[in-house]
């Protein structure tokens, strides 16, 4: 499994660089197919978020699949703890459902899989005051989806979000596992970009951009029922 590990407005410790290493080589033990991990690391100066100050987000791209954690706390070990708990959920609903789909029946899960998360050495975890080392790694240097425009002070950051085409199903799937209220991604039934996110309770919903020409005509053949509203929304049901 591939590693990275990035600081954002912080340093990473060799010490807790390694801490990390340790534990994400359990990761392959949930997720087999796991092909690469990435570890971001960012520190809030803001005195008001003290509590919140160390944050840590964990991304395992299993396969096709993503599957992100991230949690936020006082200090950066209790920070990754978090994290990596969040993932192990994650990453055990993601075998568990491919279990299911390709025997149709449950197994138990293994002793690896049940410790998965577990504290190893609770000393180390402790000892987490040593003070940061001086200078920036080069990993930290730059910052390459992070843009200001023109003299604004308002930062936009930029992702491409690269996808193969899937139905909705399979976008609120993605979209649990990385832990999201929205998902974006291509509508291989209605052939355009669309998003699917959480309303209340256990519903979910579906944007779909349809192109409008200067004329006022819509590009495609896609329609949806209007509500009483007038809004175009519908309502589907979306098999799991």
């Amino acid at each position: 499994m591939e590693l990275s590990v990035t600081g954002r407005k912080r340093d990473v410790p060799e010490r807790f660089r390694r801490h990390i290493e340790d534990k994400l080589d359990k990761v392959p033990q949930l997720a087999p197919r796991v092909r690469r991990t990435e570890v971001v690391l960012t520190r809030e100066t803001n005195p008001r978020q003290a509590k919140e100050a160390e944050r840590c987000e964990i991304t395992c791209y299993v396969h096709r699949t993503v599957v992100r954690a991230e949690a936020a706390a006082d200090e950066e070990y209790a920070a990754l703890d978090l994290a990596m708990g969040k993932l192990a959920e994650r990453l055990r609903r993601l075998g568990d459902k491919r279990r299911v789909s390709h025997t149709g029946k449950h197994r138990l899960p293994s002793v690896a899989e049940a410790t998965f998360g577990l504290p190893t050495d609770p000393l180390a975890e402790q000892d987490a005051d040593e003070e940061q080392e001086p200078g920036r790694s080069p990993e930290e240097a730059v910052d390459e989806d992070l843009q200001t425009r023109g003299n604004s002070p308002i930062e936009i950051r930029e992702k491409v979000h690269a996808s193969p085409p899937m139905t909705v199903g399979e976008a609120l799937s993605q979209m649990e596992l990385v832990g999201h209220e929205f998902f974006l991604f291509h509508d291989a039934d209605a052939d355009r970009p669309s998003v699917v996110y959480r309303r209340r309770g256990w519903s979910y919903g579906v944007l779909r951009l349809d192109r409008v020409e200067a004329d006022g005509d819509t590009d495609g053949d896609a329609h949806a029922v209007p509500s009483q509203a007038g809004t175009g929304e519908r309502t589907q049901a979306v098999a799991s």
